[in-house]
């Protein structure tokens, strides 16, 4: 599938902000296989002061931008037309979690798509006790990895309710695993975090959703800003799959993909510092048209 994205991030400050110093990762990865960023541009209101480029750990391209001069408002827009191939459909050959857990030990790179980089605590996710309980509740040793994260996926889906207004950017997954609601960061961490408790690697996923569904398809939830979903490293020879705890789906050509991390600290779509006080407001559009 062929992709045409727009996305808008604005923020509006009570009082302007005296300087600002940003992260940025919006556009699309390209991906062996997978994905193919054909064209794609990043424009920010006012123009920085100074912009600089690099690649993060895990192998994306960011961008960090300076702004010296007092600004009331800031505005990026990301434009982007993406190839996404259909992913093969394999049998399960994952090991169970014993079977992973001995691959693990011998498994001795740490590259950044090293699984052991994905399977204990990140910044934004450490143990939490009623999630890993949820995790092993109804557990079956003799399950696949795969097995295992699929009926996660699936039981997080039934047991939480899609609600954007039930918690924030920075809720924590033991308060959103508590209110049972929330959106797709909350529904990846919780899967996360359930996991992991398991010996499990996992990690967060940051893209775009398809936002017109098709015909006769009901519309997936999440999709008018970006979205979330999960990688599980289901041993050697299957290695990373991608499962969309929010939709009970497994990632396909309808999620595009921005970035790869821990969490959502990892992948932040924008992330910095500014000199202000006061509130602000956030303006989040996200547009994704199939052109083919």
């Amino acid at each position: 599938m062929q992709y045409d994205l727009s996305l808008h991030m604005g923020y509006r400050y009570d009082v302007p902000a005296s300087g600002s110093h940003h992260i940025l990762r919006v556009l699309p990865l390209s991906l062996p296989g997978r994905q193919r960023l054909l064209a794609g541009a990043v424009t920010i209101e006012p123009k920085p002061d100074e912009t600089t480029r690099f690649t993060d750990f895990f192998g994306h391209p960011a961008t960090t931008i300076a702004l010296r001069s007092p600004h009331q408002s800031l505005d990026i827009r990301m434009q982007a037309r993406v190839i996404v191939a259909a992913r093969p459909v394999h049998a399960d050959v994952s090991p169970t979690l014993a079977g992973l857990a001995e691959e693990l030990a011998d498994l001795w790179s740490l590259d950044l798509d090293s699984p052991h980089h994905f399977l204990g605590p990140s910044p934004r996710l450490g143990a939490v006790a009623a999630i890993a309980g949820y995790a092993r509740a109804g557990f079956d040793a003799d399950r696949t990895v795969r097995q295992v994260a699929e009926e996660l996926c699936a039981r997080i889906h039934a047991d939480f309710r899609y609600d954007p207004d039930a918690t924030t950017v920075d809720t924590s997954p033991e308060d959103a695993f508590a209110l049972r609601r929330g959106v797709c960061q909350d529904f990846a961490h919780v899967m996360i975090v359930a996991l992991r408790s398991l010996g499990i690697p996992a990690g967060y996923v940051s893209g775009f959703l398809r936002t017109i569904p098709p015909p006769g398809q009901p519309r997936l939830e999440g999709a008018d800003a970006m979205h979330a979903w999960v990688r599980v490293w289901c041993g050697k020879s299957t290695g990373w799959i991608e499962l969309d705890p929010t939709n009970d789906i497994a990632a396909g050509t309808d999620h595009i993909v921005v970035a790869y991390g821990r969490d959502y600290s990892d992948v932040a779509p924008v992330i910095g510092v500014l000199k202000s006080y006061g509130g602000q407001q956030t303006i989040q559009a996200v547009d994704v048209v199939p052109t083919s």
